[in-house]
């Protein structure tokens, strides 16, 4: 399974395990009245589940975490275009830097090819 459908078959499960956890919060709310209920019992599920989306969708264990930007100019060629930058895959991260280069798509798929072939995991 590719990175971007096993993140979304993980938010989905999450999105499902959610639902008696926020359900057993309105039960108990019950008595405050069923708006204010739900938007406690939603508060509270934004408090937790934040954490794990965030960990679903920037995760290296689950796969490399990509950016990418619109007009920017590529760090190999110069032209300026649409541009892609591996932020953390494994050993990997570059989350931190200063100056991150971006590559249009062309050098970008030559420079993960050359990622991989150092070990790096994109």
């Amino acid at each position: 399974m590719d990175v971007p459908l096993r993140r979304y078959a993980l938010y989905l499960v999450r999105w499902q395990l959610s639902t008696p956890l926020l359900a057993v919060v309105l039960v108990w709310l019950a008595s405050i009245g069923p708006l204010a209920a739900t938007i406690v019992a939603n508060l509270i599920g934004g408090l937790i589940f934040f954490w794990v989306d965030r960990f679903i969708f920037t995760s290296s264990a689950i796969g490399p975490a990509w950016e990418v930007r619109e007009q920017v100019r590529c760090a190999d060629c110069g032209a300026v275009c649409r541009g892609y930058r591996l932020v953390r895959s494994g050993g990997y991260d570059r989350s931190a830097d200063p100056a991150p280069q971006f590559r249009c798509e062309a050098c970008s798929t030559r420079k993960t090819q050359e990622l991989r072939e150092r070990g790096v995991s994109c």
